[in-house]
């Protein structure tokens, strides 16, 4: 059995949005470069052309992927967590025991972490300790850089 592929509505449309974006507007894109690679004569010198096949093969690897994810996606109504713990779908406050500092992150599922933006996965080490975490509890996270200590401050929606 697949692995359930868990998103929040965000995550959701900005993968069907980049599905239609690579379907509509990539393909006709890149058979126009191969079109136009075609045109100038003999294929097995011409750049142009090997190129365009890259990216059209990028692009049908990344439809592929973007459509097994949404066939087994499974969308968290983040109006509907529960705040009395950490969960997929809410923002969390959490203090860093060791740097002494505020942390906020928004908990998601792996395939739209994000740590940049502060979106952690549920599988993540630290994701994976405060799920379940109630408001002033203290978790420990096994990480690569050793065991991080946290108190959680505040669960919320995220939206």
């Amino acid at each position: 059995m697949e692995k359930k592929n868990i998103l929040t509505y965000e995550g959701l449309q900005k993968l069907e949005n980049e599905l239609h974006d690579l379907k509509v507007v990539k393909r006709k894109e890149v058979a126009q470069k191969i079109k136009e690679a075609r045109e100038q004569g003999d294929l097995s010198e011409n750049a142009e052309y090997d190129a365009a096949k890259d990216e059209q093969r990028d692009i049908e690897a990344r439809i592929e992927e973007i459509e097994k994810i949404l066939k087994n996606a499974e969308v968290v109504v983040e109006d509907e967590v529960d705040l009395d713990k950490i969960n997929i779908g809410c923002k969390v406050k959490i203090y860093d025991c060791e740097f002494e500092e505020e942390l906020e992150y928004k908990i998601v599922g792996s395939t739209e972490a994000n740590s940049l933006q502060g979106k952690i996965s549920n599988e993540s080490p630290v994701g994976r300790a405060l799920i379940g975490a109630k408001v002033g509890d203290m978790v420990k996270a096994e990480t690569q850089a050793g065991v991080l200590e946290y108190k959680v401050l505040e669960i919320q929606r995220s939206n």
